[in-house]
């Protein structure tokens, strides 16, 4: 028997640039204080908790809970690349549904260093050797860093089957400045246009500028999800529940597609939503609001045909249309998504979570999508994994 599971209580920490703000520890205490305070719980109610971070050494996770409380609940820690925070929150849902527990806490954090990412340990196998192996021989640009001629290459990739123009990954970017303006825990909350995404640094001619790319950021974002008796028996609320998740790695096609679109994992994409979609018998024009993961513009569009919300091949045409933001078909990041708001690896996840329980109490402000009832968080990993939550309002 599933348990319904619901989010009680969120809390996140503005983001800011490496070495501006407070170190992991003390970042995730913060947010996970302030989602015992907006849950209305205390640190002792809290029967497990789960911590993501990618950076940093094993039992962090202890060392951010333990000024909270020292009760000897079980503590695990999570790491699953840029899908961590929502890999913890994926496993605090799982031990709410199964009845194991009735109150978890996922916490999520990161303490960047500036640049781009990179390997920590040289003296054992890479997790990515098939990966840029199979990047090599598909697009070459060996000198340009991982993740960027990767994500670049899946956009590439569109570019040559559909048309897609340059132009078009720059809407979205404009988009994400546009929305992050209205949110004050955003990195970046500087309006550009699209002329000055062209114009910025051209990290691979023809495919990507630097603003189509997400910064380093730091942060911490939290989520307290508990059982329907354990909220009634405390007077929580309980106007926003998890109604699907599905978490998803990589299948044989994300090599043998010889694709780039597939090595980002497009198909782990597809293959998540299908599952949450037919978990909650909805489909993708039902969804109103979106937070999805846009480490790079390209990955933004190449993930609406993934998650059904345009034809494949239809992306450039939903950008076009405005179909991507308020007055159109869904708003996608109105947190101004990682492109504006900033991608703390571990506290992503989590901080998708807070923005959407927000939409859907209806306390986003100015950033709120009117009539908001079924939310939808797509937060992908390469290495790989994928998690695609959908939230409702009750």
């Amino acid at each position: 028997m599933s348990h319904k599971v619901f989010v009680a209580g969120v809390g996140m920490i503005p983001f800011s640039k490496p070495g501006v703000g407070p170190a992991y520890d003390v970042m995730g205490t913060e947010a996970g204080r302030h989602a015992l305070k907006d849950a209305g719980v205390n640190y002792a109610d809290i029967q497990q908790a789960y911590v993501g971070y990618v950076y940093g050494d094993s039992t962090s996770g202890q060392k951010a809970l333990y000024p909270l409380g020292m009760t000897g609940i079980p503590v695990i820690n999570v790491n699953n690349n840029c899908s961590t925070g929502s890999t913890a929150l994926f496993l605090a849902r799982q031990a709410i549904a199964s009845g194991a527990a009735d109150c978890v806490l996922a916490l999520g954090f990161e303490q960047m260093n500036p640049g781009a990412l990179g390997s920590v340990f040289h003296d054992r196998p890479n997790p990515f050797t098939d990966f840029n192996a199979l990047t090599d021989d598909l697009v070459g640009m060996a000198e340009v860093p991982m993740a960027l001629r990767m994500f670049g290459g899946a956009g590439l990739s569109h570019m040559n089957k559909y048309g897609t123009k340059l132009e078009t990954f720059a809407k979205i970017r404009a988009k994400a400045s546009r929305h992050a303006v209205n949110n004050p825990l955003a990195l970046f909350r500087k309006i550009v246009t699209e002329d000055e995404v062209m114009c910025s640094p051209v990290m691979w001619p023809g495919v990507m500028t630097r603003l189509m790319a997400c910064p380093p950021t730091c942060g911490a974002a939290a989520a307290i999800l508990v059982s329907e008796r354990f909220a009634k028996r405390h007077g929580l609320r309980t106007d926003v529940y998890i109604a699907a998740q599905a978490m998803t790695t990589d299948t044989v096609s994300t090599f043998e597609a010889r694709d780039m679109m597939q090595l980002v994992g497009f198909d782990m994409t597809a293959a998540a939503a299908k599952q949450v979609y037919e978990a909650a018998s909805v489909g993708p024009t039902d969804i109103n609001v979106l937070e999805l993961h846009d480490c790079f513009a390209h990955n933004e569009l190449i993930t609406y045909e993934g998650l059904g919300l345009c034809p494949i091949g239809g992306a450039e045409k939903f950008i076009n249309d405005g179909d991507n933001t308020y007055g159109g078909q869904v708003v996608t990041n109105p947190s101004g998504g990682l492109l504006s708001k900033g991608h703390p690896l571990g506290a992503t996840g989590l901080a998708q979570c807070y923005e959407l329980t927000q939409q859907l109490r209806g306390n986003a402000e100015a950033r709120q999508v009117d009539g908001a009832r079924l939310a939808l968080q797509h937060n992908l990993g390469l290495g790989g994994a994928c998690v695609v939550t959908l939230y409702a309002r009750q």
